[in-house]
């Protein structure tokens, strides 16, 4: 399997979620942040292929799936599909 570790785009496929423009998850490791431009980002920890993000926001949980050019993934919440997405690899450095 592939490793997450870099910087992904992400884009909205479907479902309740908004159109994702200028959204992108920074990954090392067993940890990362979905960010919006410069805003700060939400923190996750990676088990696997799912995304658990922390804090206020320890519902949700993004589910990953390889393709093959990145990651089609589900947005869930308490379990329920929000919404569907991908994510493909960005060069550069992290911001």
């Amino acid at each position: 399997m592939a490793t997450l570790d870099g910087m992904w785009k992400v884009r909205r496929t479907g479902g309740a979620l908004p159109p994702l423009v200028g959204v992108r998850k920074e990954i090392e490791g067993k940890q990362g942040v979905t960010r919006l431009g410069r805003l700060p980002g939400l923190p996750f920890d990676i088990d696997g292929l799912r995304l658990h993000y922390r804090g206020l926001f320890s519902a949700f949980v993004d589910e990953l799936v390889p393709e093959r050019e990145g990651y089609h993934g589900r947005a869930t919440f308490r379990g329920r599909e929000l919404g569907r997405f991908a994510m493909t690899r960005m060069e550069g450095k992290f911001l």
